[in-house]
């Protein structure tokens, strides 16, 4: 078990799948149930510029009670830029599971967009984690070569 201690993002994180800004809420929720994402980047390119998850999508439904809510379809038709998270929390491809482990519980997040010099290059999910406690368990040393489980 003392092998999780050595093991990094880089040797669990997924390839990032992304969404651009002006995505349709209704795109990001195509996406996030056909991959069973709880989370996906908003990119433009390689560079990061937000992250939405299902809770965000459910947020933009939050209304007064005195407003009308409006139909279902309007709101999805809605763009992710104006919904996403723009600072959303980071990690890097060397941070240690350890730290990503504390991080998650800390802030309650099921997953992490992983940047390496400002540039998106994975996400790492709850799954990940997992993954690198069992592989931990049954001996297995970091390989640092992440398969892709997009």
């Amino acid at each position: 078990m003392f092998e999780f201690l050595e093991f990094q993002v880089r040797d669990v994180m997924s390839e990032p799948v992304s969404v651009g800004p002006d995505a349709t809420l209704a795109e990001v929720e195509e996406l996030l149930e056909k991959r069973g994402f709880n989370g996906v980047p908003v990119a433009q390119g390689n560079a990061l510029v937000g992250w939405v998850t299902t809770l965000d999508l459910l947020r933009a439904f939050r209304m007064p009670e005195e407003a009308m809510l409006p139909a279902y379809d309007v709101i999805m038709r809605r763009p992710v830029r104006e919904i996403m998270v723009t600072q959303p929390l980071t990690v890097t491809p060397r941070t240690a599971l350890t730290r990503v482990l504390e991080k998650m519980v800390d802030a309650g997040s099921k997953s992490f967009p992983v940047l390496d010099d400002e540039r998106l290059v994975g996400v790492v999910a709850r799954e990940d984690v997992m993954q690198g406690l069992r592989r931990a368990d049954a001996g297995e040393a970091p390989s640092g070569d992440a398969p892709d489980r997009g």
